[in-house]
């Protein structure tokens, strides 16, 4: 026997004897316990007070609707209240206890399958996953001891087994939830000898690094794409030690909302690839601000080093974006680097830009436009401006005697006047409390893919029935396509439409319109429309206001708000001095040749090519600037990065053109310009707050304009590219590029079936013309026989069978002349309707002419013209149903 088995067996002897020997409780006597006074003091001694009870974790609240809701559970020995239907896991959060997890979140379904939140619950004879076990009252809940900590080792060491060692180069290290719980409950070795196991990496696209083989399989990734996200591109494949997450045909992963499962997913699996092997995160500085790519104004975190940003990742705010953000604005942040405007330049007389000094540069501006006329002078806010920047330019151009200044995106006539028109009123949180949706003009997925996705949870949790009216697009829930153009508008509104009354019956009905309506020249009759359909549809109340707009930059609704509207809709054209703040999607194609243009902003986009000086300001990352978001709510950025080159801060620059053109602005310090706003929109200054609109539709002016027939156009073109900074970015090239290709690949799959179709339709129609020229062959070969055989006795002869068969052929033939026009108009129907219109069209008229044609073929032996007929028929319903298909393919 080998000396290794013989220490095995001895410990295993100690082991067994430990064990046995300590079920019993060992007797101590103590020599100060024995005499009376010591037992009587010991008694005398008061109860230890139990310590003061935790705070939850995460400063978590529950809110009881009704007292009889509410539970009392104990965890750890401390009562807590909590509402009906939590599950254990979460009160251990109320009770301040933080139970690990690795595929528990607190968005997505539950899955209970990595097993680490395994707690003790008194008369429970085995540790329960705390994360799908429901509350009861009165439960009894440990947290801390020795069963369940040996439970979670336990797991630990399972999820270490095919783990690999990839710590060192691995993206997570640092924030990596199995590095942090592996340092509480981890061993220092295991006992597992076996080869770890290796999985193929899968490419998810641009954005998303894969590394499976440290995957633990929590689903959250597949839960977030499926439940969040609305795709269906991830999923859980094969058994046992086969199992792994991936997609299940070789696809890339093209949701908007992508980039999530970086943050949700709990090891090195999922990563940012645009971020790998950059930096680690203790090297990060983070800055708390908010993204300016579209109107929600999403809460994010800037994480830079030194002068360069290197990641945004979200933050918390249940009101605006709750955890998630957006691909474009989580993956622009290169952008912020490229293409940038360093110093003031002038072009010279070759049409070349050079470098100047910012007197210099200041002092052309001021010089040419002290000399044009005050209504010749135009300015134009940016999609990116900032609530100061925008208020400087207006007194800066009211000074000079010009009031012809808008933004971007707000039309050249927009209605300021009422809130309501352009905010969304029941706020973003607001929109879970709807049940019925009537989108106009709108594509949330791509215009403000937080919306979509606050609205895709209202479908999923209440069934609710959302109406669209605008071009065809794709939605990640279930959608009513009711119209392309306004007229449906109309019939909704005059009830003629089967979704008016889906409104009418709503409880809390809500009204999307999109902003894309804004440039168009019927704006008042479609808003006078949809006011009508609320108004009918009670969807304003006291207790309820579904009426909203979705607003597509983060200026607009604070240049809505300080009144940066345009004297004349056609001030552009007759423009002498145009100044461009940030304005790179304004159509310059109307500028006079001879006006003069300054281009004020932070990178080099459309707008410099027409420009004859260039300004450079800052980006929001690096800048302190007040902005609001399309639910009114107040927000601030805070600068993360130091400015480029020579570049200043948009107001400063205004502030010193105000000075050398001799017309000084009052303010020279950001306090003092917010004090300025405040007389002008006191709602700017309170942060973090949403103003409501005073007044409703009923102070809104008669309407006498028509509604134009023109359909809507989709409002944003590529989700990727739709300001300076993405456009510049490398990241959303790559990301724009993969959705040109996929759009490629859904064109090249219609192509291949149009020509499929037309393939059919090829065959149809020279079967159809073989079958022509066989029946007018048979009609030849008929009136042949008939003037050998029988030249005079054709109408009398009744029971002859040539002059049957002549007669039917003949018939026959007549017949297929006959239905070519009736073909060509089944052709157009289906063309312009449906293919199954002209399929049914097609089948009637078929069988009408298929009795008209029998008729005629009664006795007739010649079993061949019989089956050419029903040949000829069919031929003919496959002609029509394959042709119009193609057409209605193509026409779509």
């Amino acid at each position: 026997m080998g000396l290794g088995s013989l220490a095995s067996r001895t410990l295993t002897s100690s082991r067994i004897l430990s064990s046995q020997y300590s079920r019993f409780r060992p007797i101590v006597t103590k020599p100060g316990l024995q005499s009376p006074d010591a037992s009587s003091a010991a008694a005398a001694q008061p109860e230890p007070t139990p310590p003061p009870p935790r705070k939850p974790v995460g400063g978590a609240r529950v809110e009881f609707t009704s007292p009889d809701d509410a539970i009392e559970v104990f965890v750890d020995g401390f009562p807590v209240k909590i509402p009906k239907g939590m599950t254990v896991l979460q009160a251990c959060e109320m009770a301040g206890v933080d139970i690990p997890r690795f595929c528990y979140h607190s968005r997505l379904s539950i899955a209970g399958n990595c097993r680490m939140c395994l707690v003790e619950v008194e008369k429970s004879p085995k540790p329960v996953a705390s994360c799908a076990m429901p509350a009861l009252p009165g439960m009894k809940i440990k947290t801390d001891t020795a069963l369940a900590k040996k439970a979670r080792e336990g797991v630990m060491e399972f999820l270490l087994m095919n783990h690999p060692l990839d710590c060192p180069i691995c993206d997570q290290g640092g924030e990596c939830d199995l590095q942090d719980q592996s340092m509480a409950f981890g061993s220092d070795r295991g006992r597992f000898t076996e080869m770890k196991r290796s999985v193929v990496d899968k490419n998810l696209g641009p954005l998303v690094k894969t590394v499976m083989t440290r995957c633990i399989q929590c689903t959250r990734c597949v839960r977030f794409a499926t439940e969040v996200a609305g795709v269906q591109d991830l999923g859980m494949l094969g058994r046992g030690s086969g199992e792994e997450i991936g997609t299940y045909v070789e696809k890339l992963m093209t949701s908007e909302l992508s980039g999530n499962v970086i943050d949700i997913c709990p090891v090195g699996a999922l990563t940012s690839k645009p971020f790998a092997f950059k930096a680690r995160n203790w090297e990060l500085k983070g800055t708390e601000t908010i993204d300016v790519t579209d109107a929600v104004g999403s809460n994010i975190r800037i994480d830079s080093r030194g002068p360069e940003v290197m990641r945004i990742i979200p933050r918390l705010n249940e009101d605006i974006n709750e955890e998630w953000i957006s691909d474009k604005t989580r993956f622009c942040y290169d952008g912020l680097k490229r293409q940038r405007l360093n110093d003031p330049m002038i072009r010279d007389a070759n049409g070349r830009f050079k470098a100047v000094s910012w007197r210099d540069a200041l002092a052309v501006v001021a010089e040419v436009a002290l000399k044009v006329k005050p209504e010749e002078i135009v300015g134009v806010a940016g999609k990116l401006s900032d609530a100061e920047s925008m208020m400087a330019l207006k007194d800066l151009l009211n000074n000079m005697g010009s009031n012809n200044v808008w933004c971007e995106g707000t039309g050249t006539n927009p209605n300021a006047d009422l809130r309501y028109r352009y905010l969304m009123n029941s706020s973003i949180a607001g929109l879970e409390k709807a049940d019925v949706f009537l989108l106009v003009g709108t594509q949330p997925r791509v215009e403000a893919a937080m919306v979509n996705a606050r609205i895709r949870k209202t479908v999923r949790a209440s069934n609710a029935k959302v109406g669209y009216i605008g071009p065809p697009t794709d939605f990640n829930y279930d959608c009513q396509h009711l119209g392309t153009g306004p007229q449906t508008i109309l019939e909704i509104a005059e009830g003629r439409h089967p979704f008016s009354s889906a409104i009418a019956n709503a409880k809390n009905p809500a009204i999307i319109v999109g902003a894309g309506l804004f440039e168009r020249e019927d704006k008042d009759a479609i808003f006078a429309a949809v006011e009508a359909i609320a108004k009918k549809g009670n969807v304003i109340r006291p207790d309820w206001n579904g009426f909203n707009v979705l607003l597509l930059n983060a200026s607009q609704a604070a240049a809505l708000d300080l009144g940066l509207v345009p004297e004349s809709s056609n001030s552009i054209e007759s423009a002498k001095f145009l100044y461009l703040m940030g304005a790179d999607d304004l159509n310059l194609d109307k500028v006079p040749a001879d006006a003069f243009v300054v281009y004020q902003g932070h990178h080099g986009d459309r707008s410099v090519y027409r420009a004859n000086v260039i300004l450079p300001s800052a980006a929001f990352s690096e800048k302190e600037g007040t902005y609001e978001n399309t639910e009114g709510c107040t927000q601030q950025t805070l600068p993360a990065v130091p400015t480029v080159g020579d570049a200043r801060d948009d107001w400063k620059i205004i502030r010193a053109l105000s000075e050398v053109a001799g017309i000084r602005l009052p303010y020279d310090t950001l306090p003092a310009i917010r004090s300025r706003m405040s007389t002008v929109a006191p709602n700017l200054l309170r942060t973090d707050e949403k103003e409501l609109a005073a007044f409703g539709p009923t102070l809104s002016p008669d309407c006498t304009q028509k509604i134009d027939s023109t359909p809507f156009k989709a409002a944003v073109e590529n989700f990727y590219m739709t300001d300076s900074i993405t456009r510049a970015s490398k990241i959303m090239a790559q990301c724009s590029a993969m959705l040109l290709k996929k759009r490629g690949e859904q064109r090249r799959g219609e192509m291949e079936m149009l020509a499929k179709e037309f393939g059919y339709v090829v065959i149809v129609v020279v079967a159809y013309c073989f079958l022509n020229m066989w029946m007018s062959f048979q009609v030849a070969k008929a009136r042949q026989r008939y003037k050998v055989f029988y030249p005079t006795l054709y109408a009398l002869e009744s029971d002859n069978k040539d002059a049957k068969l002549f007669n039917c052929v003949q018939r026959g033939h007549q017949n297929s002349l006959e239905m070519m026009p009736m073909f060509f108009v089944l052709l157009i129907l289906g063309g312009m309707a449906h293919p199954c219109v002209s399929a049914a069209l097609g089948l009637v008229y078929i069988v009408f002419r298929y009795f008209y044609f029998t008729g005629y073929a009664t006795g007739v032996p010649d079993n061949r013209l019989t089956l050419g007929k029903f040949v000829f028929l069919a031929l003919f319903g496959l002609m029509i149903s394959t042709v119009s298909s193609g057409i209605n393919l193509l026409r779509s």
